[in-house]
């Protein structure tokens, strides 16, 4: 099996080096694709202003000068002599869950990859704060994630279908099972902070303030709550089949066909 490994920290990233390492469980024949820089919430942008900047750092490892979409693309029109099995997106430091999958580069890498017609994983590891720092327990997804891959790349899954996979952030003996669940729903979190620079002119950061959720039975983010791994099946088809009807009569047209 061919696996192609992606992310959106970038190619010096911690957890890519832990996918590694998880990717060569399942197979030997192991390609590198990662972005030079830190490619977070960029979702599935592409490069179309710039050039491409690729440089080979080692057998079978690229650093990319773009986005993971970019990464997926060049290394399947480009760089592999022949399409990869899979493609696996990771592992992120810090969740991908619920409403934040449309911001996430980490998500876009397995969106790209389906696009292309590969089996495609996204894979995400939650982290806590500690005295202001991120604490991220890397061992659970380096630790469980080698068996639940070798379970998933079975799976039967329709054409246009993904998997989006996160780790909850315990000791990997407390993890209480795995959950295949539907994605949730968190309150907009974005706050807008205004600043000064050395002039005096205002500039601005996006940051992530409080966000509330009811934390339904069967999401992810309930799954997370409850120590387990989240393992949710995500699909490009957007269109929302059950307001056809409605969006016919409202035009006139009648019951769609």
């Amino acid at each position: 099996m061919r696996i192609l490994l992606t992310n959106d920290d970038g190619i010096h990233a911690e957890g890519l080096a832990v996918l590694e390492r998880v990717a060569r469980t399942l197979s030997d024949d192991v390609w590198i694709v990662a972005p030079e820089t830190d490619q977070s919430g960029l979702a599935h942008s592409l490069t179309l202003s710039e050039p491409l900047r690729l440089r080979k750092i080692d057998e079978k490892r690229y650093v990319l000068r773009g986005t993971p979409t970019d990464c997926v693309i060049m290394a399947i029109r480009e760089i592999l002599p022949e399409k990869p099995d899979l493609v696996l997106s990771g592992i992120n430091a810090g969740g991908n869950v619920a409403d934040d999958v449309t911001y996430s580069g980490t998500v876009a890498g397995a969106i790209e990859g389906t696009l292309q017609g590969v089996r495609s994983i996204s894979l995400s590891q939650l982290y806590e704060y500690d005295n202001g720092g991120r604490v991220i327990p890397w061992e659970v997804a380096e630790t469980l994630a080698p068996k639940l891959l070798a379970q998933l790349v079975k799976a039967d899954l329709p054409p246009g279908t993904f998997l989006n996979v996160n780790f909850p952030r315990c000791a990997p003996a407390d993890v209480q099972g795995i959950e295949v669940t539907s994605q949730g729903k968190l309150d907009f979190g974005l706050e807008v902070e205004q600043r000064a620079d050395g002039r005096g002119f205002p500039y601005y950061w996006l940051r992530f303030g409080d966000r509330g959720s009811k934390f339904r039975e069967g999401t992810d983010l309930q799954a997370l709550k409850e120590d387990k791994i989240s393992v949710t099946p995500l699909k490009l088809d957007m269109t929302d089949y059950a307001a056809q009807d409605s969006i016919a009569r409202a035009l006139g047209f009648g019951v769609a066909d």
